[in-house]
C-alpha cells in the first residue's frame, strides 16, 4: 500500500457493494486503469463481471482493508456499513494508518460520527460521501457527491472524486453528507408521492395525464423527480431505479435524524406512512415512479 494517497502512482481502491450503482462506480474506476479489489457483499454476477474486467477479489474485510490506499463502501444501510467494519475479520481489523474509507451509501449521520471519530484514534480516515444521480451517469463519472468528514482527508482523495463524479461538494464535518443526503431524499420523497397522487386524483377527475403534466410542469413545480414519475405514468417507463423499500429506509433515517436534532415533520411522517403502506401491500420492490400505480389501483377499490 502507498504512503500517500496523492501518490504519482495511482491509489489502490478497495470496493464493497457491487449493486446498481457500486458496480457502475466500479466500471468506471477500472475504466480509468485503477487497480481495484473487490468484496461481495449480496451480488455475485456484478462481482463476476468486475473479476472479468481485471478486479480481484478478496474474501473478507480484513483483507480488503489491507490491499487498498482507499476503501470504498457502497451499501444499503448503517447496520451493514457497521457489520462490515466491526465484525469478524472486518475492515478496522485489517485497517493500516493512512487508509481512507468512504461511506457512499445513504446511512445514520450518528452512525457515520460515531464510526468516523472511532477510526480516527487509530489513525485512518472516515468520510461519508453520499451518491446523487443514476448508474448510468456513474459509468460515465457524473455524479453529484456530497463529502464531508475532516478536510485533509477529502482533499487527498478530491482527485478520485472527480473521477466519479462532475459535481463533487464538500459539506462539512462528519455526518453531514449522510445528513444532506437525508434532506435532499425527504425532498424527492415527497415529490414523488405527491406527484404520484396529483395523476391518481386527475385519473379520477378525468383529466389526461398528459394534460395534467404539461400545466404542472410549465410553472415553477417542474422538477426532475417529477419528470421520472411522468415516464412511467405517462410512458410506462422507468428511469429511477430506487425501490420503495429503500425509500421507506431513507424516510425512517431521516425521521430518526430530526427527532435527534429536536425538530419535527408532518409531511414526513407522511411521505414514510404512505410508503410504509405501498410496502406492507407488497409494493416494496416496486420502484419508487410506480407508486402513481398503487394510488391508481388503491383508488379503484
Amino acid at each position: 500500500m502507498s504512503d500517500n494517497v496523492n501518490d504519482p502512482k495511482r491509489p489502490t481502491i478497495g470496493f464493497v457493494g457491487l449493486g446498481l450503482m457500486g458496480s457502475a462506480m466500479v466500471e468506471r474506476l477500472q475504466e480509468l486503469k485503477y487497480e481495484v479489489y473487490v468484496l461481495a457483499n449480496n451480488s455475485r454476477k456484478n462481482i463476476e463481471n468486475a473479476i472479468k474486467r481485471g478486479a480481484i477479489e478478496v474474501l473478507n474485510g480484513y483483507d480488503l482493508a489491507c490491499k487498498c490506499d482507499v476503501l470504498m463502501i457502497c451499501v444499503n444501510t448503517s447496520e451493514t456499513v457497521e457489520k462490515l467494519i466491526y465484525g469478524s475479520n472486518g475492515i478496522k481489523k485489517g485497517a493500516q494508518k493512512g487508509l481512507i474509507i468512504i461511506d457512499f451509501g445513504t446511512s445514520k449521520p450518528i452512525s457515520t460520527k460515531n464510526i468516523a471519530n472511532d477510526l480516527k484514534t487509530i489513525g485512518v480516515g472516515y468520510l461519508d460521501a453520499p451518491l446523487g444521480r443514476t448508474p448510468l451517469f456513474a459509468r460515465q463519472g457524473k455524479l453529484n457527491i456530497m463529502g464531508a468528514g475532516q478536510r485533509d482527508d477529502f482533499d487527498r482523495v478530491k482527485t478520485i472524486l472527480d473521477d466519479l463524479g462532475e459535481n463533487v461538494f464538500y459539506i462539512g464535518p462528519s455526518g453531514s453528507g449522510h445528513s444532506m443526503k437525508l434532506i435532499n431524499n425527504f425532498m424527492s420523497l415527497t415529490t414523488a408521492s405527491a406527484m404520484s397522487q396529483a395523476f391518481a386524483v386527475g385519473d379520477l377527475a378525468e383529466i389526461p395525464r398528459e394534460t395534467l403534466y404539461k400545466i404542472m410542469a410549465a410553472g415553477p413545480l417542474h422538477s426532475g423527480m417529477m419528470d421520472f414519475v411522468k415516464e412511467q405514468a405517462i410512458n410506462g417507463d422507468i428511469k429511477l431505479e430506487f425501490s420503495v423499500k429503500n425509500g421507506l429506509k431513507d424516510a425512517g433515517y431521516f425521521d430518526e435524524m430530526i427527532s435527534n436534532l429536536g425538530f419535527q415533520s408532518h409531511v414526513s411522517s407522511g411521505v414514510k406512512d404512505t410508503l410504509a403502506d405501498a410496502n406492507a401491500n407488497g409494493w416494496g420492490e416496486k420502484m419508487v415512479p410506480e407508486l402513481v400505480d398503487y394510488f391508481s389501483k388503491s383508488s379503484d377499490k
